[in-house]
C-alpha cells in the first residue's frame, strides 16, 4: 500500500473512533500517547487493527476462521491486558492471573486475540530495545546497563511459546473438561510472574500493603472521615453539585453501600482515553477500624463504545447486537470463572455505561516487566507468554461450556498453521512501526 493511501486510511480510522483527524484537527492527547512508540500505537488503534484484518493487510490463515468455531474473545488482547486481580472484584480475596480488560469483548474468532497478542509481544520487544538504545523515551527508573533486553528472535520465540501453551491447555481440557474452570493462581519460585503475584497478594484487602498500595489507597484519602478521593488534579476532577447529584442518583442502585464521594477520572487508558468515566467511592460513613476500610471500594462507571471488531464484522453473531456495555458484561461473565460481583450496564444521558468494581489488588504487566531482565531475558518473556497462552485458552474455552468443539478444532488446526500465523504477525508488526511513524509525522506537522 502506498504511503499516501495508508495515511488516508490511518486518518479515517482514527477519525471514526476518536472523532478527531490527526493532521487536520486539534491534537488529541490519546494520539500523542500513541505516537510515542509502536506498542502504544497498537494499544490505541484497535479499530485500525480490525480494518486491516478485514482488508487483508493482516493476512490471517483462512482455516483459523472457517474451521474453528467462534467464541467469546477479549477483542483487545495484548501483553498489558493480562494481569493479577481478585476474583469477584473487590469482594474477593483470591488473586489470579488472567485477561483483565474486556472493553472490546464480543463473540468473535480466537485468531483475532492470538494475532493481536502476538503482534503486541513483537512490538513490546521493539519498544524495550528502543529504550535500551535511547530511540524511545521511558518514564521508569531502569538501570539499563545492568539489564538484558529481549532480541527480535527471542520475541518471535515467545510468540510461538504463547501459541503452543494455548494449544496445550486446549488439549488438557479435552482430556479433563472440568479444567476449564481452573485458574492460574501460583507460579514457581523463579518464574517471572512470581514477584508480581506476591505484590498483588500484598495489595489485597487482607494484605500487608493494602493501606499503602491498593487501588483504594492510591485513590482515596484514608485518613478522611468520611473517606474522600485525594486532591490530585492530574487524575481526578471534582463535579459540580448538580452533576454530582445526577451521577449519585443514577448509579446508586448498582452499589451495596453509601456513595461517599464521586469524581471524574482523567487520563486513564490508551484505547479508551477519551471516554467519559466516573469513579465512585463506596462504603460506610462510620469507619471504626482498619478492617472497616477493607469494606470500602471503588466503582467505575465508564461510557462504553462499540467493540472494535464489530464495525467490520457486524454479522458474525446475533449476540453482538447487544448494546456495547451489555455485551461487555455478558462476555466478561462468560470468560471469567468468578466474575466481579459489581458488573452491570446502565443507560444514562444518551450513552451506555459499564459499571464495574475496581479491584483492590489490580496489578498490570508492562513491557518493561517482561522484556528486561538481569539475565535470560528471552526465557522470562517466554514464561510470561506461556502463562498468557494458558490463561487465554481458559477464558476462550468458557465461551461454550456445553461441548468441546472449540478445543478440538484448535488442537487440530492451530499447530499446522502456526508458522503461517507467526509470519503474518511479523509482517504486520512492521506495518505498525511504519504507522506509528506516520502518526508522529502528522502530529509534528500541526
Amino acid at each position: 500500500m502506498k504511503k499516501s493511501q495508508r495515511l488516508k486510511q490511518l486518518q479515517q480510522e482514527l477519525k471514526r473512533t476518536d472523532a478527531v483527524t490527526p493532521g487536520l484537527d486539534p491534537v488529541l492527547a490519546k494520539h500523542q500517547k500513541m505516537a510515542q512508540n509502536p506498542f502504544r500505537f497498537l494499544r490505541g488503534s484497535s479499530g485500525l487493527f480490525y480494518a486491516d484484518i478485514k482488508n487483508s493487510v493482516l493476512k490471517l490463515p483462512a482455516l483459523l476462521t472457517t474451521k474453528i468455531p467462534p467464541t467469546t474473545v477479549v477483542g483487545d488482547c495484548h501483553l498489558s491486558n493480562f494481569g493479577f486481580f481478585t476474583e469477584e472484584g473487590s469482594s474477593g480475596d483470591r488473586v489470579i492471573f488472567a485477561p483483565n480488560d474486556f472493553d472490546d469483548a464480543c463473540v468473535g474468532h480466537a485468531v483475532w486475540d492470538w494475532s493481536r497478542y502476538a503482534v503486541s509481544i513483537l512490538l513490546a520487544a521493539d519498544y524495550c530495545q528502543g529504550v535500551k538504545q535511547q530511540r524511545y523515551s521511558n518514564d521508569n527508573e531502569l538501570e539499563l546497563d545492568k539489564l538484558e533486553v529481549v532480541s527480535a528472535k527471542e520475541a518471535e520465540q515467545a510468540v510461538r511459546a504463547f501459541l503452543t501453551a494455548y494449544t496445550d491447555q486446549c488439549k488438557a481440557i479435552l482430556a479433563e473438561p472440568e479444567l476449564r474452570y481452573s485458574v492460574l493462581d501460583d507460579f514457581p519460585k523463579h518464574h517471572v510472574l512470581k514477584p508480581v503475584l506476591k505484590k498483588a497478594i500484598k495489595r489485597a484487602a487482607k494484605g500487608q500493603d493494602f493501606l499503602r498500595k491498593s487501588t483504594l489507597a492510591k485513590c482515596a484519602d484514608l485518613s478522611a472521615r468520611p473517606l474522600r478521593f485525594k486532591q490530585d488534579t492530574t487524575k481526578f476532577s471534582r463535579l459540580s453539585p448538580e452533576l454530582y447529584k445526577e451521577v449519585e442518583y443514577s448509579f446508586r442502585p448498582y452499589v451495596n453501600d453509601e456513595i461517599l464521594d464521586i469524581v471524574t477520572r482523567q487520563g486513564a487508558g490508551t484505547g479508551s482515553l477519551n471516554m467519559q468515566r466516573y469513579y465512585l467511592l463506596v462504603g460506610s460513613k462510620e469507619i471504626q477500624s482498619e478492617e472497616d476500610l477493607a469494606l470500602c471500594h471503588l466503582i467505575e462507571a465508564k461510557q462504553q463504545r462499540d467493540s472494535a471488531p464489530l464495525y467490520f464484522f457486524p454479522d458474525l453473531s446475533p449476540v453482538n447486537r447487544l448494546n456495547a456495555a451489555h455485551l461487555t458484561v455478558d462476555c466478561q461473565r462468560l470468560m471469567q470463572r468468578r466474575p466481579d460481583l459489581v458488573l452491570d450496564e446502565h443507560y444514562w444521558n444518551g450513552a451506555h455505561y459499564l459499571v464495574r468494581s475496581l479491584h483492590h489488588a489490580n496489578v498490570d504487566v508492562d513491557p518493561e516487566d517482561v522484556c528486561f531482565a538481569e539475565k535470560a531475558a528471552g526465557e522470562k518473556l517466554a514464561e510470561y507468554s506461556q502463562a498468557c497462552g494458558r490463561a487465554l485458552a481458559l477464558a476462550h474455552s468458557r465461551g461454550d461450556r456445553r461441548s468441546l468443539r472449540f478445543e478440538q478444532a484448535v488442537v487440530q488446526h492451530l499447530p499446522e498453521l502456526q508458522d503461517e500465523l507467526v509470519q503474518s504477525c511479523l509482517e504486520y508488526a512492521e506495518q505498525q512501526k511504519a504507522d506509528c511513524t506516520l502518526l508522529s509525522e502528522l502530529l509534528k506537522a500541526q
